[in-house]
């Protein structure tokens, strides 16, 4: 498995991370967009029956374990980390689930090409280089497979602030997404659709503990989704969710 010095310290951060060693302190933020992985998860179920699938940058295996309850024809999971393609076996094997792991790199990776139906990540493509990973994911894909993301923003002023002030929660080459990228993965896939999270949920976060019971929640998502309707807001977004089509 070739590696850019990029890639190398990928794999040091996220090693140190899953071995206890790392911090993640914006993990406490993550209720703020459960509408996001809500509807991640519901496109998942929807699309997954008898699918061929990849788990692309699948860390510890957790949304993969939720896929493979779905009824795939198969998933495989790969992840730059050992120490997370350890752990993904090792949990895989007590839940006696059906789901094929290894460690490969998602910017050059070992797998035939127009191998899979659909491909999804939550939060991979903003620590690659994205101009090669989504190049790799076209080819990895059928005709007419489908790939889904969830990415951070890096639009945020507010957001970079509170990024600036806890770089150990992060990777060195960590880049949330910006006007760029969504351009990089258009030149790929003609069909392409975005959706925004994470405004208002994120300012009132302390007004909430149970977002799915939440009415606080509930009304601040509500908001946000007429907010980013207007396309000049969508820049105060921490979140998105990107749908793409192999054409």
């Amino acid at each position: 498995m070739k590696l850019s010095k990029e890639n190398i310290r990928e794999k040091e951060f996220h090693n140190k991370l899953q071995s206890g060693e790392g911090v993640r302190s914006e993990n406490k933020f993550y209720k703020a967009i459960f509408n996001l992985y809500r509807d991640f998860e519901s496109f998942l179920k929807e699309n997954s029956k008898d699918k061929i699938i990849l788990d692309y940058g699948c860390g510890i295996g957790s949304v993969t374990e939720q896929i493979a309850r779905h009824n795939p024809s198969k998933i495989t999971g790969f992840d730059i980390s050992e120490v997370s393609i350890e752990k993904a076996i090792s949990s895989a094997k007590k839940l006696n689930l059906e789901i094929e792991y290894k460690v490969d790199n998602c910017e050059k990776s070992s797998f035939d090409s127009e191998k899979f139906d659909i491909i999804y990540g939550s939060g991979i493509l903003h620590h690659l280089d994205l101009n090669v990973s989504i190049k790799e994911i076209d080819r990895l894909l059928k005709k007419n497979g489908k790939m889904i993301f969830v990415e951070p923003l890096g639009t945020n002023p507010f957001i970079n602030f509170y990024r600036n002030l806890t770089p150990k929660s992060r990777s060195e080459d960590e880049h949330p997404f910006s006007k760029k990228d969504f351009d990089s993965i258009k030149n790929i896939f003609e069909k392409v659709t975005v959706k925004y999270y994470g405004f208002f949920t994120l300012i009132f976060c302390p007004f909430y503990k149970r977002p799915e019971k939440s009415l606080v929640y509930k009304f601040c998502a509500n908001l946000d989704e007429a907010l980013f309707k207007i396309k000049f807001f969508r820049f105060l977004a921490w979140s998105v969710l990107i749908v793409g089509e192999k054409s």
